[in-house]
């Protein structure tokens, strides 16, 4: 027999509307205008006949374009709904929630604005395409929940033909986040980065530019694992994403499978759902760092982790500790656009994870290793931070 379908519009007293459905009808986002029109007066300015004068300075021009419309404040957040959270492949339209509540997230959370964009096409140089085509709109664009590993080359060849910044964010605001707690449970132990061995269970998006930016920040080694055991150069069976990987990783020369790798580990990092036996975990290094960031269901819950290791994180909100990317991407883009930024490189979400770890640097804790969203500090501290990277490394326009 079917399973019968709910109609999430029934309001009754017998079937109450679900407080998630009230909380979305007619979409959680509207445009509105920063200036007023009253009168003939305000219309004659604000659009024709005063209009005119903005548009023919901008043709002469171009670059005022950032100085007399919002181009300099918005983001584009598209996906094309093959990656949606934990739900997957559920296409363009079912994936708008979400990117709604990413825009919204990036207004909340650092002051810019941000439009979603759900496209109906999946292959790689029909995105890049569009999303060129689009791009005259928009001061930067977040790729956001799009499959591995097409992901990565859409990332790449966007960067490759704008001037603005492209950020993927579920590859580096979850590398730059994880970065900064890792840094300040190393800090809380008296460690550096350098001593630490880390493994990554999941070589997708998020595992992978985790792994790159821990060894960009001097990471001791890290290893990374996927469905057939640890990335290495002895494997035929790699694609192009995963060969690169293994260049720069796994400096002990690891081969065989997660339980093989974690054997002696100092870190745990987890982006790849599935479930990490506790006899596994009972054989990481004393003074461990679980960071089990699948979400809703850890790959190692927090009560199994605690009996092990020092300092715990996941991605949830109800347990201390979570790696929430909303941290870092709402202050790396209003640090970029504050500064006109051409990309976002590799330096600049350094100094946001440096940042972001330095708002608790004088609280830590076993439960403390990393900020609270709501942390008004994080924001200002983030944007500033990478602002100044861009002047830095000379990626900056003003």
């Amino acid at each position: 027999m079917a399973a019968e379908i709910v109609n999430p519009r029934t309001d009754t007293d017998t079937f109450p509307i679900d407080p998630v459905f009230a909380l979305h009808r007619g979409g959680k986002m509207e445009v509105a205008a920063t200036v007023p029109v009253r009168d003939a007066d305000d219309l004659s300015l604000a659009y024709t006949p005063g209009v005119a004068k903005v548009c023919t300075a901008i043709a002469e021009q171009p670059d005022l374009v950032n100085d007399y419309t919002w181009k300099s404040n918005v983001v584009a957040v598209v996906t094309d709904g093959t990656a949606v959270l934990g739900l997957g492949d559920i296409g363009p339209e079912a994936s708008l929630p979400v990117m709604e509540g990413k825009a919204i997230l990036f207004k909340q959370f650092g002051g810019v604005n941000a439009v979603p964009i759900a496209l109906a096409c999946t292959d790689v140089d029909e995105i890049v395409e569009t999303v060129v085509r689009m791009a005259p709109s928009f001061g930067g664009v977040n790729l956001e929940d799009i499959s591995a590993p097409r992901c990565f080359e859409i990332e790449r060849k966007l960067q490759e033909r704008l001037d603005i910044p492209v950020f993927h964010d579920d590859q580096h605001g979850t590398a730059v986040v994880t970065l900064a707690a890792l840094r300040n449970a190393a800090k809380l132990t008296n460690r550096s980065l350098g001593q630490l061995r880390a493994v990554i269970s999941g070589a997708g998006a998020a595992g992978v530019a985790i792994a790159k930016i821990l060894v960009e920040a001097g990471i001791g080694d890290v290893a990374v694992t996927d469905r057939k055991g640890i990335v290495h150069g002895g494997r035929d069976d790699l694609n192009s994403v995963k060969r690169e990987l293994a260049s720069y990783t796994n400096k002990a020369g690891l081969s065989g499978s997660l339980e093989t790798a974690l054997d002696g580990a100092d870190v745990f990092i987890g982006v790849s759902g599935g479930t990490v036996r506790e006899e596994a975990v009972a054989t990481m290094a004393k003074g461990a760092f679980i960071f089990a960031m699948a979400n809703p269901t850890p790959e190692i819950h927090p009560d199994v982790a605690h009996k092990y290791a020092a300092v715990v994180a996941t991605g949830r909100s109800d347990f201390p500790n979570q790696i929430n990317n909303v941290l870092a991407f709402p202050g790396i883009f209003a640090g970029a656009l504050q500064v006109r930024a051409s990309r976002i490189t590799e330096g600049m979400k350094i100094a946001a994870a440096e940042a972001l770890a330095a708002v608790v640097a004088d609280e830590l804790s076993a439960d403390c290793v990393i900020p609270s969203p709501f942390d008004e500090r994080v924001a200002p501290a983030v944007t500033a931070a990478v602002a100044a990277a861009a002047r830095a490394e000379g990626v900056a326009r003003r």
